[in-house]
This record gives C-alpha cells, sequence and structure tokens, in this order.
C-alpha cells in the first residue's frame, strides 16, 4: 500500500508542472506536486531562462556603457564583481522560488521535493535528496519531467572547463578564451554575456549559418553585431574532438579556412537538448514514447496511458516554457472534462541576444517549404523615429500575409525589445487579423512597436515614413 494517495499527482515542478498543479487545486482537485530540485521551477527558473536572462540584462548594460561614447558620453571600464553578479543572479532565482512555494501552500498543494520513478500506472516511488524512499499512489498524473542538455559522449572528457549550459550560468570565472560549440540560441545568449563579461569568445556552428531555422532576414542583423563582438564565428565547421591539457581544452576542428587546433580555457556544449525520459519508470507504465524520447500525445495532453497526462518539453517540440504553460492549462481542463485541446497556431520564439529575435507563426523559409501562397513585406527600423533616438536602427519588421484577405500568416522581428513587441503578433494571428486590422489600429508614437503597423501598411500601400517605387511593368 502506498504512502500517500493523491487524486492528482503532478511530476515536475517547472513553467509546465506548477502551473497545472496550481490550475487543479483552483478547480478543487486534491494535489500533490512533486519535484526533485532544492527549489522548485525546474530548469526553466533555476538553470535557464530565468539566471540567463539576468546576466543578459548585464551584458547589455555594459555594451550599452561603451556604446556611450558615441553619443558624448563617456564611462570607466567596468569592473565586474563576480560573486556581487553571481548573488544578484542567486537573488532572482530565490525570489521567484520562493514565490512559487508561497503559492502551494497558498493554494494546498501538496509539494514533495523528491526524484519519482514509475513502478506502475498508478504509482510513483519517491527518493529524497537524503535517500528516504516513499510511494504514493494517484488517481491521475500529470508528467512534466522536461528536459536536460544533449552532450555527446565525445564531448564528455570529465574535465568542468567543458560545460554545458548549466555549467556556464554558474559563473565561476571569466575565461580568456572561451568556445561555443552550437550557434543556437542558448550558445548565443552565453556568448553574449561571457564577451560582455570580458572573454574572447569563438562559437563553431555545423550548420551554414547561426541560428539554423530562424529567418535569414533576421538573424542578418545580429551576425554583424556579433562578428564584432565575438573573437570568431565559424560555420560549416565540425569540432572533432576536446583534449584537456594543462594549457587549456585543446579543440579538434574541421572547416574551410579554420585553424584546425586551437586552445581554450573553457569550452560551452551547447547543441541542444533532449527529452528527460530515461530512469524514471515509464516503461512500467502504457505511456508511448518516440523514437526522440518524447512522450507521444493527443492535442488533450493524454498519453496511450488513460491515467497519465504529458506536457512541456517531455510531450514533444518546440521546448519552450511558454508552451509547456499552456499546455499545463489544456491538461487540467481535459481532466475536468472541459472541451480544451492545444490548437494554438502561433507559438513565439525569442532569442535574447542583443539585438533580439522574435517570431511567431510561420516563418517565410516554413512558408516556402509548404508550399503556401504568401507575400513578405518588411520595414526597416532606420525609418523608425525611436529606433533612431535609441541608436539602434539595424533592427527589421517583418510580416507575411496569405494575398486573397491578407491574413497575418507570420511575423518576425529583430532589434531591441523584440521579445516584448511579439505579442501583439501572437494575438493577430490567433485571432485571424488581417494586415489592414493592424495598420487600422493606432500604435503610440514614438515607439518600436509602430515598426509593425508600418510593416502592414506596406501590404497595400506605402508606409508612412518609407517610400519604395513602384516597379515598372
Amino acid at each position: 500500500m502506498a504512502d500517500k494517495h493523491a487524486q492528482l499527482v503532478v511530476l515536475g515542478g517547472g513553467p509546465g508542472g506548477y502551473p497545472a498543479a496550481f490550475a487543479a487545486a483552483d478547480h478543487g482537485m486534491q494535489v500533490v506536486l512533486v519535484d526533485e530540485g532544492k527549489r522548485p521551477g525546474g530548469v526553466c527558473l533555476n538553470r535557464g531562462c530565468i539566471p540567463s536572462k539576468a546576466l543578459l540584462h548585464v551584458a547589455k548594460l555594459i555594451n550599452e556603457s561603451r556604446e556611450a561614447a558615441d553619443w558624448g558620453v563617456t564611462f570607466q571600464p567596468p569592473e565586474i564583481d563576480l560573486d556581487k553578479l553571481r548573488g544578484f543572479k542567486e537573488n532572482v532565482i530565490g525570489s521567484l522560488c520562493g514565490g512559487i512555494e508561497g503559492l502551494c501552500k497558498a493554494r494546498g498543494v501538496e509539494l514533495i521535493k523528491a526524484r519519482g520513478s514509475f513502478t506502475d500506472s498508478s504509482t510513483l516511488e519517491l527518493k529524497s535528496a537524503d535517500g528516504d524512499v516513499s510511494t504514493v499512489s494517484f488517481d491521475k498524473c500529470v508528467v512534466a519531467i522536461g528536459s536536460v542538455p544533449t552532450m555527446p559522449s565525445f564531448f564528455d572528457i570529465g574535465d568542468d572547463r567543458v560545460m554545458n549550459s548549466t555549467g556556464a550560468l554558474e559563473l565561476k570565472d571569466v575565461p580568456q578564451r572561451l568556445l561555443v560549440v552550437g550557434g543556437g540560441y542558448i550558445g548565443l545568449e552565453m556568448g553574449s554575456v561571457y564577451s560582455a563579461l570580458g572573454s574572447e569568445v569563438t562559437v563553431v556552428e555545423m550548420s551554414p549559418g547561426l541560428l539554423p531555422g530562424a529567418d535569414r532576414d533576421l538573424v542578418s542583423p545580429l551576425r554583424k553585431r556579433l562578428v564584432k563582438q565575438f573573437a570568431a564565428i565559424h560555420v560549416n565547421t565540425k569540432v572533432a574532438k576536446l583534449t584537456a591539457t594543462d594549457d587549456g581544452i585543446v579543440a579538434s576542428l574541421e572547416g574551410e579556412g579554420v585553424d584546425p587546433e586551437q586552445t581554450f580555457d573553457r569550452v560551452l556544449i551547447s547543441i541542444g537538448r533532449q527529452p528527460n525520459s530515461h530512469n524514471c519508470g515509464l516503461e512500467n507504465t502504457q505511456v508511448e514514447v518516440d523514437e526522440k524520447g518524447f512522450i507521444k500525445i493527443d492535442r488533450n495532453q493524454r498519453t496511450a496511458d488513460p491515467k497519465l497526462l504529458a506536457i512541456g518539453d517531455i510531450a514533444g517540440e518546440p521546448m519552450l516554457a511558454h508552451k509547456a504553460t499552456r499546455e499545463a492549462k489544456v491538461a487540467v481542463e481535459t481532466l475536468l472534462g472541459e472541451p480544451a485541446e492545444f490548437d494554438n497556431i502561433a507559438i513565439p520564439a525569442v532569442v535574447f541576444t542583443d539585438p533580439e529575435l522574435a517570431w511567431a507563426g510561420k516563418t517565410e523559409s516554413e512558408a516556402k517549404a509548404e508550399g503556401l501562397d504568401y507575400s513578405a513585406h518588411r520595414f526597416p527600423w532606420a525609418a523608425s523615429g525611436r529606433a533612431q533616438s535609441l541608436a539602434r536602427t539595424e533592427g527589421v519588421t517583418k510580416i507575411l500575409v496569405e494575398p486573397t484577405k491578407q491574413r497575418v500568416i507570420g511575423v518576425g522581428i529583430v532589434g531591441p525589445g523584440a521579445g516584448e513587441m511579439i505579442a501583439e503578433a501572437v494575438i493577430a494571428i490567433e485571432m485571424g487579423a488581417t494586415a489592414r486590422d493592424l495598420a487600422d489600429s493606432i500604435h503610440a508614437h514614438p515607439t518600436l512597436s509602430e515598426t509593425l503597423m508600418e510593416a502592414a501598411e506596406s501590404v497595400f500601400g506605402q508606409p508612412t515614413h518609407l517610400y519604395r517605387p513602384k516597379r515598372k511593368k
């Protein structure tokens, strides 16, 4: 007999797990939230989204203090106090984690800090950090166990100078020479942080360009800025081997025009994440797992096991915190018998580099690959009064519309604050808004959000602040 029974157990306390627990408790369910961390919040809050954004804020401040000389304001070179910087990061994490624990108590959610493993479809074995073992049975369980950084065995050489994203966020020191393996969003974000703090950053990416999968019109302004900040960016390049030496980590590189052997003080492996589906007893349930390790689900977040639902990174791509939070609400509404399903068509993606990249709906490459009939319209931020006043004119706002009704099917933005601006695009796409709807909605002046309005204006006419001569037939 189990030590405890719950109407609902939520396994995993990240941005999918704790919203699911809270939503269920708000509807009167008896909920136990199981999370193996010392603090709830999952990877996102403890070792991902939140600490990285705290450090990126500091990096942006450092970069702006240097750029201010061009505007007539000169600052002394910054002095970096790593202890204080780590303390700032930890205070941010601690405050938010404490908030989650407080909300658990307020909502009557029992938080158990232990690692959970399924012994069957209705029971979890719980192992605490101090070795205590207990069990909890349940009527239903929402599986929200997330993902872990990918670390190929040939990179795992047993030297702590080779880090994953978790190690990079610990900020043990500022290495003189840092190699970032992988030109995706994690690598570029953390590379930006270390570059601002004083590291010479080299990025190596196997594909032909940075941020594979992102719109090239958005990546181009970011790449131009990073070329000035980083020591080197090598695309179409492979890291064949890492070797630990007293002088540093020697990386064997394979790529045209690249020095084949280079030595670095630290190496960050940031080549993606993989679902955390191993060693949690899923094989003892009826859950089906695909070849990539994701739990198979339907549009209601239900698995092949009638007692289990799955949300977040473990339930498939895109592996984004906000997708997990939305899935949490769908899962709970499904448990309550409400007509809910995950039918969102615009999941925003944001890269918090400087400039930021953000997009929602279809990218142009996706539209082409799917054979969609569309037109693309761009508004350069050089024509934005607000961008000029910020001395940040490299940005671009891009809108994709289907030509018949001019309905918005995709939006991409690159520039400072793009992550905040993309929310308007998400609503427009979800609501089936047209370019005319965006253009005729009054946007405050002077703001960067006006660039979305003017991009929409270019669908059926000339934007106010940009003139494009018509092509002669």
